[in-house]
């Protein structure tokens, strides 16, 4: 594989880039217990975005991991998952946002947000607010209680744990190190991120 971009994108920060057909896009762990929120949109229709439903419908799960494919909402394959080293994903969770953390967790104050860093990181390219779906939360350890409760543990990634999404479409992505402490054991902590080809 040839080395095309390399980022590392800080804790509480993210990034937004281009990645064209045909392209590897490994999303790297450094250290562990770190979730990374990721959201794809179509380079040639930005209506045309990474879907969770369509994606957990036609995969008949909500754990998607390796030979599993990733839906836009318009039925449109975006990615397949063709290596992944941890296995446990969460594409049930909103990416978190200032509200978020206000209702949930009675924070009135500043905090750092997914949502925030998505939007930020994603405005170059034309996408807003309003665009930004439901992420596929790499390494989030989500369950579903046989009460219908949905259940946070600590990530399954170690130190070095990766996913390598293969993009079927060009695409526009952002990636960000997630900034809710709950999701990652604690501490916010960097994420890695190489695209190859």
């Amino acid at each position: 594989m040839t080395l095309i971009a390399q980022y590392h994108v800080e804790a509480q920060t993210g990034i937004g880039f281009l990645l064209q057909q045909g392209h590897i896009l490994t999303v790297i762990d450094p250290q562990g217990e770190q979730v990374a929120d990721l959201v794809a949109f179509g380079q040639s229709y930005k209506t045309e975005w990474l879907s969770s439903g369509r994606s957990i419908d036609y995969s008949e799960t909500i754990y998607l991991t390796t030979g599993h494919v990733l839906y836009s909402n318009r039925s449109t394959p975006m990615f397949t998952i063709v290596e992944d080293t941890v296995g446990k994903h969460d594409f049930l969770f909103a990416a978190c946002s200032s509200e978020m953390f206000r209702i949930l967790g009675g924070i009135e104050g500043y905090h750092p947000s997914c949502f925030e860093n998505l939007v930020k990181n994603l405005s170059p390219f034309g996408i807003t607010g309003d665009m930004i779906p439901t992420p596929f939360n790499l390494f989030m350890n989500a369950s579903v209680l046989p009460t219908g409760q949905i259940k946070i543990a600590p990530p399954l990634s170690r130190p070095g744990s990766f996913v390598r999404l293969r993009a079927e479409i060009n695409l526009i992505v952002g990636i960000t190190a997630c900034s809710t402490e709950a999701c990652n054991n604690g501490t916010c902590k960097p994420i890695d991120v190489e695209i190859t080809n």
